[in-house]
């Protein structure tokens, strides 16, 4: 035989020089859901090792990730009921404990990549990502309350502002919005394919952040269509996206990979709850090595050709990287 591939496999410094994807902890990006309050730290049953914390609490757990090589962190806010209204007006209020949070972590860890999350759903008292006017999703006028919160957040010191509400015209809204404050090296990580996907239920239990009617399909995209995505792709890049996202992560790697293909921005994933949810539930069924399972499933997205990966598995990649 002239070829015989296992002669790259036949020891481990080889299978190391001829490594085609690497994966390190300057990749991810860890989602922390955060609430107002003290000494507040929740595990989300539905997501194990997952937490809401307290401004208090949050700063201690982005230390220790600091510590541990992890140096990006996209923020949620879990708002209570009574400050929710039709037009998401805490979202932008002075007073915004998720505003608060974001300007501390920033004075106290200048270093770190902090992105934003620009929809309407936590702050709307329909749970909807736009403003709803007799029972549908509006476009436009969901718009100026997008930009709105995305100048008050970039106040706040985000570095990135990431729209996830997938309203037409919403990057640029948010783009012209920024520059007209003087925001001009604000990025915008842009939620380009984000599809109505049955793989966000535990998100959404930490966040309670459900539709409290209908659902939102007229406006996340259908899990059948990935053509569509390209659309979605070329338009957030021609409005001024710095970098585009698919969501979910896991099943959609044919997705991942076709944006990659007709784009020169960086390619995000979100490796999205309940995506996670079951492997860990496999793993402490034993059904599955965790330390094996978890680094190999990151590892899919970025062969996939993801650039960046927000996963809950963040933290623990870091651990096992460490050792």
């Amino acid at each position: 035989m002239l070829q015989r591939p296992r002669r790259n496999r036949r020891t481990e410094t080889i299978r190391n020089l001829v490594e085609e994807t690497h994966l390190s902890t300057a990749h991810l990006i860890y989602p922390l859901f955060l609430v107002d309050g003290y000494n507040i730290k929740d595990e989300v049953l539905s997501l194990p090792g997952n937490y809401r914390f307290s401004k208090d609490q949050v700063l201690i757990e982005i230390k220790n990730c600091i510590e541990l090589g992890i140096r990006n962190f996209i923020l949620f806010p879990a708002v209570k009921e009574h400050l929710k209204d039709p037009i998401a007006t805490y979202s932008y209020s002075g007073d915004n404990f998720y505003l608060d949070i974001a300007k501390r972590i920033k004075e106290l860890f200048p270093e770190v990549c902090l992105i934003s999350d620009v929809a309407m759903d936590p702050y709307n008292s329909d749970g909807h990502d736009g403003l709803v006017r007799n029972g549908k999703i509006v476009n436009d006028e969901t718009l100026p309350i997008l930009a709105k919160m995305a100048v008050a957040q970039a106040k706040a010191g985000f570095d990135y502002i990431g729209p996830s509400d997938m309203m037409d015209g919403r990057v640029k809204t948010i783009r012209m919005a920024l520059d007209e404050a003087g925001f001009y090296e604000t990025g915008i990580l842009s939620y380009t394919a984000k599809y109505a996907s049955a793989f966000y239920g535990p998100f959404r239990d930490a966040l309670d952040s459900a539709p409290k009617s209908g659902d939102k399909k007229t406006y996340q995209m259908n899990p059948a269509n990935k053509r569509e995505a390209l659309i979605e792709a070329q338009l957030d890049e021609s409005e001024g996206a710095d970098m585009l996202m698919v969501k979910p992560a896991l099943h959609y790697l044919d997705v991942i990979q076709s944006i990659k293909q007709t784009t020169n921005l960086p390619v995000a994933c979100y490796h999205v709850s309940g995506e996670c949810a079951m492997l860990i539930a496999a793993c402490r069924n034993g059904w599955l090595d965790y330390k094996k399972a978890m680094p190999e499933t990151l590892l899919s997205m970025r062969r996939a050709g993801a650039d960046v990966i927000i996963t809950y598995f963040a933290k623990d990649f870091a651990q096992i990287f460490a050792r």
